[in-house]
């Protein structure tokens, strides 16, 4: 097409992709990314069993598989996280991770073992693009969606680590995955399913987790939410509600102006229908914000009678923010209203406060 004399056209540059890892793929496609690097294709399934049964990346390591073939198997499995920094409370059960990508972008993960299970908290996108005010890493802004392999690496560093003996109370396995960290997960909708994908299939496909320990939150992008209902994935849908109120939730929750608490709720009541999986609906209480006793009634109201399970979260606080946790008299006030309308209703344990643990605190202060 011809432009006016003078006037010059603006491409914006390419941004480089991170490495193609064994996790981005699915077994038909690593055998045969295998067969192009000159192997036989049964070598996927060895490499696969290896970082996803064995957790390792290091080819010279796999004894069976031969000398000469290890190098060009390696090209399958790059690195793709490097820690920067560790922070550990709770005598040690709760480890969060700073990672850097391949392109200096920076995420966190958080490793949290109670005696019952092990829960890894992993970041889909290096920032966010929502906007919350009231968020750390939404204010951060989008850097980049995660690929695939990089949002699985961050659990398979937390298996490694229990495996290794590295968390407090013995050798263990990741049993539950909430994708609750940096990001807007159903707004990396491709790459996110692919790594829920990676984490429940039984290996050597995938790390064997089970699909109802995985949970995928979301602000409320309601087109992504039916698309997911349609995925046979029967994971958890965690929605990030903030507020029952339309008023308040445009500021609280931006992509509100777009779709509507009654759209977003219908929504959600349609995936637990479709999957039988009772939805969580978080809450962040923020003091003299969303704590009324009015908006605890009118939340009641929205969610009784539902497959659901409110999930009050007490603000963890960001440096210099102006919001900040509700009042405990407050808090026990809106649990027992929410009671009252018969809703299930918990408030989440705040492990991890003391070391940055709310999503890009670490981030902000590197």
């Amino acid at each position: 097409m011809s432009q006016p004399p003078g006037q010059l056209t603006f491409v914006a540059p390419r941004r480089a992709k991170p490495a193609r890892h064994l996790a981005d793929l699915s077994m038909a496609e690593r055998r045969a990314a295998v067969t192009e690097l000159g192997e036989k294709a049964f070598r996927a399934d060895q490499l696969s069993r290896h970082y996803f049964e064995r957790l390792t990346t290091d080819v010279q390591a796999m004894t069976d598989l031969p000398a000469a073939s290890r190098e060009k198997l390696a090209a399958l499995l790059p690195p793709l996280l490097t820690s920067v920094r560790e922070l550990a409370t709770d005598r040690g059960t709760t480890r969060k991770t700073l990672w850097r990508l391949f392109d200096g972008a920076l995420v966190e993960s958080v490793l949290m073992r109670y005696p019952d299970r092990v829960t890894m908290c992993v970041s889909s996108q290096a920032g966010c693009g929502m906007n919350c005010p009231f968020c750390a890493t939404g204010q951060a802004g989008l850097t980049r969606n995660m690929s695939t392999a990089e949002i699985v690496e961050q659990v398979v560093a937390g298996a490694r680590a229990l495996a290794a003996g590295e968390v407090p109370g013995g050798p263990a396995r990741v049993s539950n995955v909430v994708f609750m960290g940096m990001g807007e997960p159903l707004a990396n909708y491709k790459q996110v399913i692919g790594a829920v994908r990676r984490l429940v299939e039984p290996a050597p496909h995938g790390l064997g987790i089970s699909a109802r320990g995985v949970t995928v939150s979301t602000v409320g992008l309601v087109p992504a939410i039916g698309k997911l209902a349609d995925e046979g994935l029967p994971v958890t849908l965690a929605l990030s509600l903030h507020a029952p109120d339309d008023e308040l939730r445009d500021t609280l929750v931006p992509i509100n102006t777009r779709w509507k608490v009654s759209e977003v709720l219908d929504a959600a009541w349609a995936y637990a229908a479709k999957t039988k999986r009772r939805v969580s609906i978080e809450y962040a209480l923020i003091k003299d914000i969303n704590d009324q006793e009015w908006r605890a009634d009118l939340l009641g109201k929205l969610v009784k009678n539902k497959l659901v399970h409110v999930n009050l979260i007490p603000l963890n606080p960001t440096p210099g923010s102006k919001w900040t946790a509700s009042r405990p008299e407050d808090e026990r006030a809106f649990v027992r209203r929410l009671e009252f309308h018969g809703v299930p209703v918990t408030v989440r344990d705040t492990r991890g406060r003391e070391i940055d643990g709310a999503c890009g605190q670490l981030a902000a202060a590197e």
